[in-house]
């Protein structure tokens, strides 16, 4: 059996009970780069931790890698938790991952975690909806996906949705973001936000506007993975 697992945002008090609970009972934990670093505490003691961690430029393994590894462990009897940062089903190749155990025979179930856009809003105060500007929410990824780059994205449909927009993984393509947002017609003066480890303690927020954004990120230093939120709930007092 193996659990899709997510961890949350960072702060290890976010995961779910239920997430806990099978760290706590797993013979065999694959983490991601992105999960908390005390999350891991929550594991059983004698469970084998596996590090399968990802960067844009860097894989510590290989998706089919990762894919056969649960297949192994699992096909040997263990209780595999496969741990992700944030959800699973949000970027973070749940759904991929699950397909392939179905393909294989092995039986699985998703348990969902708090997304970091969720973890953004709440550690900065910013709401990722509000009846008074923003009735909506659509989530993008911001990095260059598998067979596709970041000029196939129908910038000039982001830019007129009138509702909050919020990129993940962006840091590396932040000022093509912005620059295709006000290109679309999606004002310069709109209010932005970005953020890194959003619930932690290294966490780091700025605010700026969608013209401004990309350059003060920069300037605070934030690293990657960055989150950057646009639209009118960034600019709310």
């Amino acid at each position: 059996m193996v659990y899709l697992v997510g961890a949350g945002p960072g702060d290890p008090e976010l995961i779910t009970l239920k997430g806990r609970r099978l760290l706590g009972e797993a013979d065999v934990v694959i983490y991601d780069r992105l999960v908390g670093k005390d999350i891991l505490d929550y594991a059983r003691v004698g469970a084998e931790l596996v590090y399968a961690g990802k960067k844009s430029t860097y894989h510590s393994r290989p998706q089919d890698e990762i894919n056969a590894l649960m297949v192994e462990k699992a096909t040997l009897g263990n209780m595999v938790v496969r741990l992700k940062g944030g959800d699973p089903s949000i970027f973070g190749r749940g759904g991929e991952e699950a397909r392939f155990l179905q393909k294989a025979g092995i039986s699985f179930e998703i348990v969902p975690g708090v997304t970091a856009a969720s973890g953004f809003s709440a550690s900065s105060g910013i709401p990722l909806t509000d009846r008074r500007v923003s009735s909506a929410v659509t989530f993008v990824a911001g990095h260059t996906m598998q067979g596709r780059g970041i000029d196939d994205l129908p910038w000039r449909a982001f830019s007129s949705l009138g509702h909050t927009l919020v990129f993940y993984m962006a840091l590396t393509n932040m000022n093509a973001i912005t620059e295709r947002l006000i290109s679309g017609g999606l004002s310069a003066t709109t209010p932005a936000a970005a953020a890194m480890s959003a619930t932690t303690p290294e966490a780091r927020i700025v605010r700026s506007t969608l013209a401004g954004i990309a350059g003060e990120a920069e300037a605070a230093g934030l690293k990657a993975p960055v989150l950057l939120v646009i639209g009118e709930v960034a600019g709310l007092e």
